[in-house]
C-alpha cells in the first residue's frame, strides 16, 4: 500500500512576517516602519539641531555652511546676549508666571475633577458639558475682553494680571475628571464611614491617587505657559514683564545678530526639558494607569 508524503517547510527560525503564501516579508514591507519613524525623528529634530548649531556658530559662520564647522564653536553669543539684554529678567517672568500657573492650575482643576467625578449635585453634568464647551471658543475670539476686564481692575504690568486669566483650564478639568472617575468608589465610601472629611478624603485619598495624571498635566501647563506669546504680548507693556518668548521676540528688531537670537532660544529650550526629563517617568505612568479599566 503506497503512502502519500507531501514535503514540509523547514521550522522559521526568523522573525520575520510572514504573509498570505507563507514567506517572511523581505525588503520595503519589513523596513517601512522603522524608515518612516526615523524620517519623523528627523524632521522633528533637525530645526533643534540647526538652531544649537548656529547658536555656537561665530558671527561670520551665521549660514548652515559656516555653522556646521564644529571647529569654530564658540560662547561668544550666549555671553552677548545674557550681557546685552534682560533675558534673566524675561526668564524669571516666564519661570514665575509658568510655575504659580502650574500650581494653580493643578490645584483647582483637580478639586473640580473630584467635584465633577464623585460628587452628586444638581445641575453637575450641564455645567460640565458647559464648561467643557469653552474648548470650541478660540482664545483670540476672548482676547480683548479679557483686556478689558483686566485692565479696568488695574491688572496690566502685573503678574496676577498675566497668570489669573489662564486659570480656567477646561481641559485640565476634563483630564482630571476622566482619570478621578476611574477610581474606585469604595476608597471614598469608606473614608466617610470613617468620618473623614471632604478635605482629608481630598488630600489624603484624592491626591496621592492623581500624582501621574498631575504630573502629565504638569508637563503641558508648564509648557503652554512657557510657550505662550500672546497673552504676555497684549498685557505685559513694558520691558521688564515681558516673557522670554515676547522678549525675544523683540530682539530681532534690534542691531542682534541671528546667532545670538538662536542663542537665546536655545536657553529657552533648556527648561521645557528639564522638566520633561525629570517627570517623564510619571508621564509613562500616567500612560499605563489610563489603559486600566478598575
Amino acid at each position: 500500500m503506497a503512502v502519500l508524503t507531501r514535503d514540509t517547510a523547514p521550522p522559521d527560525t526568523g522573525g520575520g512576517r510572514r504573509t498570505p503564501t507563507g514567506r517572511r516579508a523581505r525588503g520595503p514591507a519589513r523596513l517601512g516602519l522603522p524608515t518612516l519613524l526615523v524620517l519623523v525623528a528627523f524632521v522633528t529634530v533637525a530645526p533643534f539641531a540647526v538652531m544649537v548649531l548656529v547658536a555656537f556658530a561665530p558671527h561670520g559662520g551665521s549660514t548652515l555652511p559656516g555653522a556646521f564647522d564644529l571647529t569654530r564653536a564658540t560662547l561668544r553669543n550666549f555671553d552677548d546676549v545674557l550681557g546685552s539684554s534682560d533675558i534673566l529678567r524675561w526668564a524669571l517672568n516666564s519661570t514665575i508666571y509658568s510655575v504659580v500657573s502650574v500650581v494653580l492650575i493643578l490645584l483647582f482643576s483637580s478639586m473640580a475633577g473630584y467635584a465633577f467625578a464623585k460628587k452628586r449635585f444638581p445641575g453637575r453634568e450641564l455645567m460640565f458639558w458647559s464648561f467643557l464647551a469653552t474648548l470650541m471658543v478660540p482664545f483670540q475670539a476672548t482676547l480683548i475682553p479679557y483686556y478689558i476686564l483686566i485692565s479696568e481692575l488695574g491688572g496690566v504690568d502685573t503678574y496676577w494680571g498675566l497668570i489669573v486669566p489662564t486659570l480656567a483650564n477646561s481641559q485640565a478639568v476634563f483630564l482630571m475628571r476622566q482619570f478621578i472617575m476611574q477610581l474606585p468608589d469604595e476608597l471614598f465610601e469608606a473614608a466617610k464611614i470613617d468620618g473623614a472629611s471632604e478635605w482629608r478624603i481630598y488630600t489624603t485619598i484624592v491626591l496621592p491617587l492623581i500624582r501621574p495624571i498631575m504630573a502629565t498635566l504638569g508637563v503641558f501647563v508648564f509648557l503652554w505657559h512657557w510657550n505662550d506669546f500672546l497673552w504676555p504680548l497684549v498685557i505685559a507693556q513694558s520691558g521688564d514683564m515681558h516673557t522670554l518668548t515676547v522678549g525675544l521676540a523683540t530682539l530681532d528688531g534690534e542691531n542682534v545678530t541671528i546667532n545670538q537670537v538662536m542663542a537665546g532660544a536655545t536657553i529657552t529650550v533648556v527648561p521645557c526639558l528639564l522638566v520633561f526629563g525629570l517627570l517623564q517617568r510619571y508621564l509613562t505612568d500616567s500612560i499605563a494607569t489610563t489603559g486600566l479599566k478598575s
